[in-house]
């Protein structure tokens, strides 16, 4: 290890020395490089253009990055919100889920990188270069990408509502099963017949026309080879297994106790996540502040998991199962969670902001103090759980299941209780018990 350390200073090869699948944070040396001695970076990204660094889970928060070489760089889950990325080179670079929110980026070079699943809402990047780029489940909310080079990039399962994609170059683009294009600004940018629309089919003249976007035709395009995640750590690597199930069970195990290695299967693959948890139900999760921002996590299997004061503003979190788990502070504004499992979650001034919770199981659950401001409770069930305190204000509770839900001190000002199920253990925010009277003047059901 001293002689490969010799060889390239403070960086690592992937090849020799470590590798981005395997490795869990940056290396200190390259970081404070980067931060302090920014001519020596320079000169020595000059001098090994194609050297791996490893800045995985960098803290590069506001940081001025302006002009600096960041080529064929490992960035997964780096800290970048707020940084000043103008004109930086990150040609090759893998980004994968890193938080990149209001950065300055305008003429940053991003050709051929990963961006998987990073979050990239509200920056700057006019005149960016994302060419061949794989964007593949970002999120792009407010993004400024006006005059910016998205040509044959990978945009499917992003998020793009009101992007500004002005002008940009869009031929050969995927943006097959992206959210919110048509609420994206396309005016004037450049669409072709080898572009795809959300819907998995090309592009046309009038597609294009109804976007006020410019159609052009070009040959038919050989199919990009885009740059991907690697495997989670656990899944690489493994000691050889000489004692059959046992031993690869064993390994499993191990690895899912890890915190960091449930960070990353946790976000990268769902499927796995949810069978590990099968095979060993009795592990402890505790994964407290996490960030999980516009993750898909559909269909998780959180049961009983220690997860206070996460963050999953936007995340998807369809029929995921968290019953008997912590989230006490957690935020879940405006995240999908239609038909979650949350029965006896501890919920303790959760924010759920216009969150939808359609057909939600919210039963037994602790949500006491709870933000529920125009959160979606249509059908939910709500029954036996105590939501003292909590704010229920342009809450829709329409057909919702309150019979011994505890309500006192709540507030309801402009709650729609229609066809809710009211009982007469449900306690009201007077802190009396509901009365049938009390119930029907708001058009709920009293049984």
């Amino acid at each position: 290890m001293n002689k490969c350390r010799s060889v390239i200073s403070i960086f690592l090869l992937a090849a020799s020395c470590s590798s981005a699948s395997t490795s869990y944070a940056a290396d200190p040396e390259a970081l404070r490089m980067l931060m302090k001695k920014r001519g020596e970076w320079e000169a020595r990204r000059q001098l090994n253009p194609s050297l791996f660094v490893d800045l995985k889970k960098a803290k590069l928060d506001d940081a001025n990055l302006k002009g600096a070489n960041l080529s064929n760089v490992s960035l997964v889950r780096a800290e970048l919100s707020g940084a000043n990325l103008d004109k930086a080179n990150l040609q090759r670079s893998d980004l994968s889920m890193a938080f990149i929110k209001k950065a300055d980026m305008k003429e940053a070079n991003l050709s051929r990188s990963l961006l998987f699943k990073a979050n990239l809402k509200g920056s700057f990047m006019k005149k960016a270069s994302l060419s061949e780029a794989n964007l593949k489940g970002g999120n792009l909310r407010w993004t400024m990408l006006e005059e910016a080079d998205l040509s044959r990039a990978n945009l499917e399962e992003t998020v793009l509502f009101e992007a500004d994609l002005k002008n940009a170059n869009l031929k050969g683009a995927n943006f097959k099963g992206a959210t919110f294009l048509d609420q994206a600004n396309l005016t004037d940018a450049i669409v072709s017949n080898n572009t795809i629309t959300p819907s998995g089919d090309k592009a046309t003249r009038v597609w294009a026309s109804i976007r006020k976007a410019r159609f052009v035709s070009e040959p038919e395009a050989v199919p990009v080879v885009y740059l991907t995640p690697a495997e989670p750590v656990y899944l690489v690597g493994q000691p050889a297994d000489t004692s059959g199930k046992k031993n690869r069970d064993g390994n499993e195990k191990s690895a899912l106790s890890d915190r960091k290695a449930q960070q990353e299967l946790l976000i990268e693959d769902v499927e796995t996540w949810n069978s590990m948890r099968a095979k060993h139900p009795e592990m402890a999760i505790t994964l407290k502040e996490e960030k999980l921002e516009n993750v898909n996590l559909k269909g998780v299997n959180l049961q009983k998991a220690s997860m206070a004061g996460s963050n999953f503003e936007d995340a998807k979190l369809d029929d995921a199962i968290m019953t008997d788990a912590d989230f006490s502070g957690a935020n879940f504004q405006k995240a999908d969670m239609k038909g979650a499992k949350l029965r006896g979650a501890k919920l303790q001034k959760t924010n759920f902001d216009r969150t939808f919770l359609k057909g939600a199981d919210m039963s037994n659950a602790d949500l006491t103090g709870a933000i529920l401001y125009g959160a979606i409770l249509v059908d939910a069930n709500l029954s036996g759980s105590d939501m003292t305190g909590a704010s229920l204000f342009d809450a829709d509770l329409e057909g919702a299941d309150l019979s011994g839900a505890i309500l006192k001190g709540a507030t309801m000002m402009d709650t729609n209780l229609n066809h809710a199920i009211i009982s007469p253990e449900t306690v009201l925010p007077s802190g009396k018990k509901a009365t049938r009277d009390w119930a029907v003047t708001r058009g709920a059901i009293f049984r």
